[in-house]
């Protein structure tokens, strides 16, 4: 019989990480506080690390990139004008554009049959010793562990009960995201088109993608964050888009974000840790180290971290916690860069004023210039060799 470890999460990297223990002979258990798994989700980048790590796990193949060939990017302003313009997918080696379904879906139909998945269970209490972990959870049942891995999100329970509270980890950006996905694509865009409405500290974007439905996320700065969740999600949006009129496209967003049954609202926050291990118990993911969607490199730094996990473990067979401190020491510079990018990408998602803008149209337009068009485009391609290095062992 193989260590039992329980998994707390059904998401990317808690599924990732189940799959990569079971191959290297452990017993995962998967709990989820949900009653059933996620099927909605909103867009993501798939970059080469996080490619790599989905092929080493199995799931690539069943991980389709949605970027169409032909798509069209364009970028409107209220009064409908639009000009095209630049997205990802002109980068070199570009990431896949895929929704987070797609990858919890293929991540989920590659778990092995003998792992257990209890949903409606959540640990309420984590007691821990030289050989081993008590878990009691939030039936009053209590279970013996060799390993707790936490992958349950930003606001993890795992992270809270063997770490400490959440204030003492997370780092608000002052901003708020909504995303969710429409009914259709918009009128003048096809299915598969990207499209963006960018002013100063609030902007829209539309992604699309081939085969499914488009998806939309709107953000925005703000000076009180609590204030935002004061209301309802719909009339903050609309009260951050005020007062001028919307326009068709803002508008026709706004009415959808009020008729749709799965609007996520909520302020991007990036978790910063000394460690992201404690004896037995060990954070992976989103609980550990959150990127923010603003960096586009959640998904990838889920797999990777999930895939490493195992392998760091059955490199150290009898010693847990020199593996999950050498698997800390290889991922965590890594993770480093992907945390810089969410501060960085903010600028091109969510500009704050038109200086910001300025830098934003120089960097998305000065790839075509004759002297400095060379020298910005090698840099790219340096970032993104950065962003795409495997840290498998």
């Amino acid at each position: 019989m193989g260590k039992r470890a329980l998994v707390v999460g059904l998401g990317i990297s808690g599924m990732a990480t189940a799959i990569t223990l079971h191959r290297h002979g452990w017993q995962p258990v998967i709990v989820e506080k949900a009653p059933d798994r996620r099927k909605t989700g909103y867009f993501v980048l798939v970059y080469g690390a996080g490619r790599a790590a989905a092929g080493r796990l199995g799931i690539l193949e069943d991980m389709p990139n949605r970027a169409a060939e032909l798509a069209d990017v364009f970028s409107y302003d209220r009064l409908g004008n639009r000009s095209r313009t630049t997205s990802f997918d002109d980068l070199p080696n570009p990431p896949y554009r895929m929704l987070r379904t797609d990858v919890e879906e293929a991540a989920f139909a590659h778990l092995p049959a003998d792992v257990e998945i209890r949903y409606s269970t959540s640990p309420t209490r984590i007691d821990q010793d030289p050989d081993g972990v008590d878990v009691e959870f939030d039936d009053g049942s209590t279970e013996r562990f060799d390993l707790v891995v936490g992958a349950d999100g930003l606001r993890s329970t795992v992270r809270r009960l063997a770490f400490g509270p959440d204030e003492d980890y997370l780092h608000p950006m002052s901003h708020v995201i909504a995303a969710f996905q429409l009914e259709g694509p918009l009128p003048g865009l096809a299915t598969e088109d990207m499209a963006m409405l960018l002013e100063p500290a609030r902007a829209l974007w539309v992604f699309g993608f081939e085969g499914r439905k488009p998806t939309v996320m709107l953000t925005y700065r703000t000076d009180d964050v609590d204030a935002e969740f004061a209301e309802p999600p719909v009339t903050r949006l609309r009260k951050a888009f005020g007062p001028e009129p919307t326009g068709k496209m803002l508008g026709e967003v706004l009415d959808q974000a009020q008729r749709t049954p799965s609007l996520l609202f909520d302020q991007p926050e990036q978790v910063k840790m000394d460690r992201w291990s404690s004896g037995r118990v060990v954070l992976v993911g989103d609980s550990a180290w959150c990127v923010t969607l603003y960096a586009g490199m959640g998904v990838s730094a889920g797999l990777t971290g999930g895939d490493l996990l195992g392998t760091m473990l059955s490199k150290h067979p009898g010693d847990i916690r020199r593996a999950l401190t050498e698997w800390e020491h290889q991922l965590r510079p890594a993770i480093g860069h992907y945390q810089q990018r969410g501060h960085a990408m903010r600028l091109w998602f969510n500009p704050h004023d038109r200086r910001e803008m300025l830098v934003r149209k120089l960097f998305v337009d000065g790839g075509r210039l004759p002297v400095l068009g060379p020298v910005l485009n090698r840099q790219r391609a340096r970032n993104l060799a950065e962003f795409d290095r495997d840290v498998a062992a």
